[in-house]
């Protein structure tokens, strides 16, 4: 049974992407365009009716959702050593997973698919405004939680690691601010994480160098 994943460049699935080349397995990645809303096909809506990415098939059966994804991918290979066994270091990857996709992301999509939460376009400046505001406070709490620290679940790299160099590339993206100056243990932690071949291999497939350029 072949495994792939179906990932849009620089979105979050970049995360699960970085993690398939960290395990070494053999999968195919298949590039969905959400510029040109490939995830909107019936193709690709007959496969996962959320029209989002990632999408991850594996073991024969569909997988969404990128927490989702990253444990099963730790779980299902656990010779790599990406997530945690037990105790306090599993209970902080998990609790990292669920921060990026509850907190983090969501207020990153108020500033960039104002769409999805409202009718009135009349409203999106003030929503992306505030969308901003709570991306960039959410960077700050990264920020001071990484402080001190090798990794995000403690001394060794895992699959939340993976998941929170998303949000540094958007961050960086917007070129409002020098990373390094504004956020730096952020940006220390990004440096130890984009050293890995694993990751330069993703970023460099998806085409997101200058996001990640410090």
């Amino acid at each position: 049974m072949t495994t792939a994943l179906y990932f849009g460049p620089g979105a979050c699935s970049m995360a699960p992407h970085i993690v398939l080349n960290e395990i070494g397995v053999d999968y195919e990645p298949r590039k969905t365009n959400l510029a040109e809303k490939a995830q909107l096909t019936p193709e690709y809506l007959a496969m996962n009716p959320k029209g989002r990415v990632p999408v991850l098939l594996a073991d024969g059966f569909v997988l969404t959702e990128v927490p989702a994804i990253l444990t099963y991918l730790g779980q299902r290979y656990p010779q790599a050593n990406l997530l945690p066994a037990g105790g306090e270091p599993l209970a902080r990857c998990l609790e990292w997973l669920a921060y990026c996709s509850s907190t983090v992301h969501p207020s990153y999509a108020h500033l960039r698919r104002p769409e999805r939460y409202s009718d009135d376009q009349a409203a999106y400046p003030k929503m992306q405004e505030k969308g901003e505001a709570s991306f960039i406070d959410c960077i700050g709490f990264i920020d001071r939680k990484l402080e001190g620290k090798q990794f995000a679940a403690g001394d060794v790299y895992s699959v939340a690691d993976a998941y929170l160099l998303v949000f540094f590339g958007w961050a960086n993206g917007l070129k409002k601010f020098d990373m390094a100056a504004a956020y730096p243990h952020y940006t220390a932690w990004a440096k130890r994480v984009l050293a890995r071949p694993a990751v330069q291999k993703v970023i460099a497939l998806e085409g997101t160098q200058a996001r990640y350029t410090l």
